[in-house]
This record gives structure tokens, sequence and C-alpha cells, in this order.
């Protein structure tokens, strides 16, 4: 198994940036690619981001492409994402799971074995 902890959520302004942190344990974290999701109140878990099992491949939702950077660092079993001109409808909660399909970039969460507990991620305007 593998076990993925988000951390790296706040409280900020619109226009602000957050980087979320993934940290990975258990099997070895460079057999899996990697996805950030969110899920706002009262809305389904939504696809953000996901990156292949070396970091060569990356893939973004329309909503946060230009503003928001997946990466991962396998040598510290650590994945991140960096978010920039954050808004106010980016607010939810973000996870972080993991795919054993290591070459792919799925956007689809039943492709992802392995989940997050969730960070929070409030924007204010």
């Amino acid at each position: 198994q593998v076990q993925l902890v988000e951390s790296g959520g706040g409280l900020v302004q619109a226009g602000d940036s957050l980087r979320l942190s993934c940290a990975a344990s258990g099997r070895t974290f460079s057999n899996y690619g990697v996805g950030w999701f969110r899920q706002a109140p009262g809305k389904e878990r939504e696809f953000v981001a996901a990156i292949s099992w070396n970091g060569g491949s990356t893939y973004y939702a329309i909503t946060v492409k230009g503003r928001f950077t997946i990466s991962r660092d396998n040598a510290r079993n650590m994945a991140y994402l960096q978010m920039n001109s954050l808004k106010p409808e980016d607010t939810a909660v973000y996870y972080c799971a993991a795919d054993a399909a290591k070459y792919a970039l799925s956007s689809q969460r039943g492709d992802y074995e392995y989940w997050g507990q969730g960070t929070q991620v409030t924007v204010s305007s």
C-alpha cells in the first residue's frame, strides 16, 4: 500500500499563492503516477492535475492550466502542487492520489488506488 499525507493548505486572499505537499510512504513512490483532486462543498470531487512516474509528463484541468504546477521529487517521496493567482472558486479540500498505472495521466477518480486525507484551501475575495 501507499500512504499519502497532504499539507500546506490554508486561508489566503485572491491572487495569492500556496504550495501543497503530498508525502508518500509505503511502496516505491516512483512506481505510481500522482494526481491532485479537489472537492468544494456540495460538489463532486474533481480532477486538478496529474504527473507521470518520473515527472516527464503532466496534465491539467482547463480551470487551473497556466496557474497551477504539479511536480514531484521521487528521492524525497514527495509530490507538490504550486498554486498561483488563486481565485475564490479554487476553495476546496485538495487531495493527492496515487495511480499504479504510472505512465498514465488519468483525470478519473476511479483510476487512483490510494488517497490522502485532504488539506483545506480557502481563498477569500
